[in-house]
């Protein structure tokens, strides 16, 4: 028996599981994006897979390990298009193929130009039903960043805050440890395992010294690279993001014209430079920066810190997501805000967002927001 048609219920059950299982590849599979496959027969599930850490294997190949020779005449359920293109592996629309699935259920296209349709084509070619468009909003959510850096040339940028109840992210005297709970904090390194890399401003790498690594049990090889906005260079070569960049990445962002010898002083720490132009206030043009690190192969950035960075990349609309976690604090208006000033004159010009999820971790609040475009 074959599965060549399916049920939509029972399809989408299916891809509901297969984006489970691409979410564990979050912050681990770049430059790839994360994909989950599942192999089904009879309504059993024959195999399971997802991206593996660097993108190698992919959830195809994983999954038809597990199934073996039972994959002939199932269903492959995936949640991004089958690749077609030859690279450090064969394309995974070749094997399924070979496997002999019968039929393949998609969540979405997949928009690298060296795709783009071309694996759908490849499968209906060889005469497999091909299924697109099951759970396509949800996949394209759990994708956004890849689908980001194909489309627009830069990372999904999520900004993270941790503040009072009066919107501060310190004292007037510079305190900020610590503002929300354990539990907060510990859900703060989760969204640092599932995210590809980490931004801070040259001002919070200077007054926090901040490690920006997962610290969570279980996860000792969920390390994000971690990335300074450092236009002068002022970060020490002793800070603890320097003195580990030969364990753990640290990418410094800096001025084209940065200082030659200083700029040479931290390659000698293993940081690697990424120098781009400055913007019309000096500072390194965030545009610029963004496309860089999706060159770089990056599609998830989590900038959690400071305030001017944070108004920086709010004024300049590059802020995708935002995570606020708000403490039952109070702290006062000679506290130091957690978005700088970044020129609203009239409140119908300020930046909107949507919320779409809100948790209580104890006493403090965590709301999930959307771009309201």
């Amino acid at each position: 028996m074959t599965d060549t048609a399916g049920r939509p219920d029972q399809d989408e059950r299916f891809m509901r599981i297969a984006l489970d299982l691409a979410a564990r590849g979050l912050g681990n599979t770049w430059p790839n994006p994360a994909v989950g496959c599942v192999i089904v027969k009879d309504g059993r599930i024959l195999g399971r897979g997802w991206t593996q850490p660097g993108g190698r294997p992919h959830a195809e190949t994983m999954a038809l390990e597990q199934a073996g020779a039972m994959a002939r005449g199932a269903t492959a359920y995936v949640t991004l298009e089958p690749c077609s293109h030859h690279g450090k592996t064969p394309p995974c629309a070749e094997a399924l193929i070979t496997a002999g699935i019968a039929r393949c259920v998609a969540a979405i296209e997949d928009p690298d130009p060296r795709v783009s349709g071309k694996g759908f084509a490849m499968l209906r070619e060889a005469g497999l039903a091909v299924q697109e468009d099951c759970l396509s909003l949800a996949a394209a959510d759990l994708n956004a960043g890849f689908l980001m850096t194909r489309q627009q040339s830069r990372p999904l940028v999520t900004l993270k805050l941790a503040v009072s109840l009066d919107g501060r992210i310190g004292t007037h005297a510079g305190d900020s440890k610590w503002i929300t709970s354990p539990l907060s904090r510990q859900r703060t390194h989760l969204l640092r395992s599932r995210n590809d890399a980490i931004m801070v401003g040259s001002n919070t790498a200077l007054q926090d010294d901040p490690e920006l690594t997962c610290r969570l049990p279980g996860l000792p090889l969920r390390q994000p690279i971690r990335i300074v906005l450092d236009g002068r260079l002022r970060l020490s070569l002793t800070a603890r993001v320097v003195a580990t960049a030969r364990e753990n990445p640290t990418w410094i962002i800096t001025r084209e014209d940065a200082e030659g010898a200083r700029l040479r002083a931290f390659q000698d720490c293993g940081v690697d430079v990424i120098p781009v132009r400055p913007d019309a206030a000096g500072l390194p043009d965030l545009v610029e920066a963004l496309q860089e690190l999706a060159a770089r192969g990056l599609t998830r950035i989590l900038v959690e810190g400071g305030g001017k960075l944070a108004a920086s990349l709010i004024r300049a609309d590059l802020v995708d997501r935002m995570i606020w976690f708000r403490s039952a604090s109070v702290i006062g208006g000679d506290g130091l805000p957690a978005i700088a000033g970044f020129g609203v004159d009239v409140v119908a010009e300020a930046p909107r967002w949507r919320r779409i999820r809100a948790d209580i971790l104890g006493d403090d609040l965590l709301e999930t927001f959307v771009r309201a475009h």
